[in-house]
């Protein structure tokens, strides 16, 4: 499908999915409300805009990833948003972590102008952003989707059309709340071995060939050995998603034990000052309990 593609926020995951729209040659329309992460984009040829309004007006598809559902409905459908400018047939591409029923009463609103909307989360992480191997977890219409392939194909090498809008998300909220529970064990797990005496990377290098290996393993036990807490995602963002799972288990009427109870831990790291730090840093919280750090050469 031809012409400008928009681009809406352009933070962790979203800058280095921009800047692979324009080494697959689509030409963008950017826009963030901080304006140095505009400048890499801008170095590379894209256009910028200063607001939603402005990119929609410039462009024929707008991709859309900032952090909560309320900068979603603001970016969407607010007094500068995408609605006001957007003309009929353009698609605007979810691609934040929101809330599935505010997704849906936003394609509403959308479609009563003849703007067409999918919700696609990504799954993959900063590195996989970068790489371009993000997997795209998308929710809409099988011919809006079909038109969008291309886009999806330039910032992630794995598309699941999962089946009508809203069900991108849902299926992006048991994913990610798999990860953020097995986040927690995995902190807790580490912090048992070492304070019985074991050497921590003895025990990555078992478990991760052992039944207790998972992607949560791989991904948060090098961090955490090396002391690495950059934010490849904070732990604000992932408690923020954690009250979209269980808002949204509430809505649907399922329990979720395991959820709710993890959620209280990235509390206890919030109110430890480490927000802003990787989801890995929930290993402090439990150090800091029993009295033990683990990182290399540690182990008692």
């Amino acid at each position: 499908m031809a012409g400008k593609v928009g681009f809406i926020g352009l933070g962790a995951m979203g800058g280095p999915m921009a800047l692979n729209l324009v080494k697959a040659g689509f030409a963008l329309v950017v826009h963030d409300i901080d304006q140095t992460r505009t400048a890499p984009l801008r170095a590379k040829g894209a256009e910028l805009a200063g607001t939603a309004e402005g990119v929609a007006a410039a462009a024929e598809r707008t991709i859309v990833i900032v952090e909560t559902t309320e900068q979603a409905e603001s970016v969407i459908a607010g007094e500068r948003g995408i609605i006001k400018s957007a003309r009929p047939g353009h698609i605007v591409l979810c691609m934040a972590t929101i809330d599935p029923f505010a997704a849906r009463a936003l394609a509403d609103t959308l479609a009563a102008q003849g703007i067409a909307m999918l919700d696609a989360p990504v799954s993959g992480g900063t590195g996989r952003a970068q790489s371009g191997e993000l997997s795209v977890i998308v929710g809409g219409a099988a011919d809006v989707v079909a038109k969008c392939e291309d886009l999806f194909s330039a910032m992630g090498n794995r598309t699941f059309h999962v089946g009508p809008l809203g069900n991108g998300l849902a299926m992006k909220l048991v994913n990610n709340m798999l990860v953020q529970v097995n986040t927690v064990a995995v902190a807790e797990a580490l912090v048992l071995g070492v304070k019985a005496g074991l050497d921590p990377q003895m025990i990555y290098d078992v478990v991760r060939v052992s039944t207790g290996a998972s992607a949560a393993w791989e991904l948060r036990v090098p961090r955490i050995l090396n002391d690495d807490f950059e934010p490849g995602g904070t732990i604000d963002i992932s408690y923020k998603d954690q009250e979209l799972e269980t808002a949204f288990a509430k809505r649907l009427g399922v329990p979720l034990l395991l959820a709710n109870v993890t959620q209280q831990v990235y509390q206890m790291a919030r109110a430890r000052g480490l927000n802003k730090q990787d989801g890995a840093a929930i290993v402090k919280v439990f150090e800091q309990m029993a009295g033990v750090t683990v990182k290399k050469g540690t182990g008692q």
